[in-house]
């Protein structure tokens, strides 16, 4: 199949996951035999005269990535006219596209990532008139504990809705995106197709553990945002303590909530145990995975984790949260330990069953890791995608009107709130 792949970020534009993701499935779809065309953006804040579009093959896939406009917007202060720029930069890039021959390049298929390429996406299935696959990572309600009550969250959110409703077939992560998604856009969907994410596990090398003698380190990586739930296990970690003296915990990452959470370090008197590495690198995260005696993933929303996955590649024993996608990557007391999220008491248990006895601990890990290459692979995230493409039709259009955004939040969420 001839398919179109719509994404904002893209290696080597990228910001998070998302772009992990789209790279690995596009290179083991064009593995497969599929022509691969990505349409992406250049770096945020450049121009097209410092960064004139481009159109290059790498790994098999063709990557054309859109020049910015002149217009000065900026992601941070106008996010909405930013991405409607971006949007429209590659609208016209893709248009533009041309086979080997010259003629005009036709998708079988177009399949867009998340809500910041829905304008694109969908101008170009329509004027090609041919199926749109969306994939929904995430949403702008579970992200903020269920709430849309902003004017931004609810610009985002609609743009959300808007794309699930347009397209003709949908991709989640994990089940319980899958119900995300159809409790948030439904009931009026295309099929929902839950694919798992995958990961490479040649970049992620397993290392043995030793049993360590001395204080345990614990170590967190992603991003500082509050439905993390990094701020449970700093409040976890004097409890630990307790039972374990010189537990330290690592912070890798970055994010919005940086200032809050050391903040809170303070409130619970352990600064000296609790270190912020900020942005590590590929290369100095698998450092810090093979080195820690425990990955605490405390998350209170996940669609999926993919922090877990690697973690697991590398041979670190687990402590995860059941939010969301973490509850089915991770088997509680099989290839880690489990808790609710939210549930500080609950964290601190997990992680001391896993420092006072790391024997189990290594074992529980060596399962994790054996997990992955029988259901984690990207090529058979790519087999089953391109599965969805090929059952995929384009429905009959009807007009839409105004999505009903309900502004509480979702049931069986969590209503804490993020600080501030």
């Amino acid at each position: 199949m001839k398919v179109l792949v719509v994404s904002w970020e893209y290696p080597p534009v990228v910001v998070g996951g998302l772009g992990r993701h789209v790279h690995h499935l596009a290179v083991e779809l064009a593995a497969l035999g599929h022509e691969v065309v990505v349409l992406t953006r250049t770096p945020t804040g450049s121009d097209a005269a410092t960064h004139p579009s481009s159109d290059d093959v790498v790994e098999g896939v063709r990557v054309i990535a859109a020049a910015e406009d002149p217009p000065a917007f900026d992601f941070a202060q106008d996010m909405m006219a930013w991405v409607l720029a971006m949007g429209h930069s590659m609208i016209r890039s893709g248009l533009r596209i041309r086979s080997a021959t010259g003629e005009p390049w036709v998708p079988d298929v177009v399949h867009a990532h998340d809500w910041l390429v829905a304008h694109p996406a969908v101008a170009l299935a329509e004027f090609h008139d041919v199926p749109l696959v969306a994939t929904i990572h995430a949403t702008e309600a579970g992200r903020h504990s269920g709430w849309v009550s902003g004017r931004v969250n609810r610009q985002v959110h609609s743009v959300e809705w808007w794309l699930a409703a347009e397209a003709d077939a949908l991709i989640t992560c994990s089940a319980s995106m899958h119900d995300e998604v159809t409790r948030l856009f439904g009931p009026d969907l295309a099929e929902i197709h839950t694919i798992h994410n995958g990961i490479d596990i040649t970049t992620w090398p397993f290392r043995p553990r030793r049993v360590n003698t001395g204080p345990a380190t614990l170590l967190y990586a992603g991003r500082l945002e509050y439905e993390k739930g990094i701020q449970d296990a700093i409040a976890a970690l004097p409890r630990i303590r307790r039972t374990h003296p010189g537990t330290t915990l690592v912070i890798a990452g970055d994010g919005t909530q940086e200032t809050w959470l050391r903040e809170l370090v303070r409130t619970h008197r352990v600064t000296r145990a609790v270190t912020f590495a900020g942005p590590v690198g590929h290369d100095g995260l698998v450092t810090l995975m093979q080195a820690c005696d425990a990955i605490v993933l405390p998350s209170r929303y996940e669609p999926f984790g993919i922090v877990a996955l690697e973690a697991a590649a590398t041979g670190a024993p687990l402590v995860t949260s059941t939010a969301g996608g973490l509850g089915e990557a991770v088997t509680d007391g099989v290839t880690g330990l489990s808790f609710a999220a939210g549930d500080v008491a609950g964290l601190a248990a997990a992680v001391r069953g896993v420092l006072a006895d790391p024997v189990a601990a290594q074992r529980r890990a060596v399962n994790a890791r054996d997990r992955l290459t029988a259901e984690f692979s990207w090529g058979l995230v790519a087999e089953r995608t391109a599965g969805v493409y090929l059952s995929a039709k384009r429905r009959v259009r009807r007009p839409l009107g105004r999505p009903v955004i309900v502004e509480r939040p979702l049931p069986d969420r969590d209503l804490s709130g993020g600080p501030g």
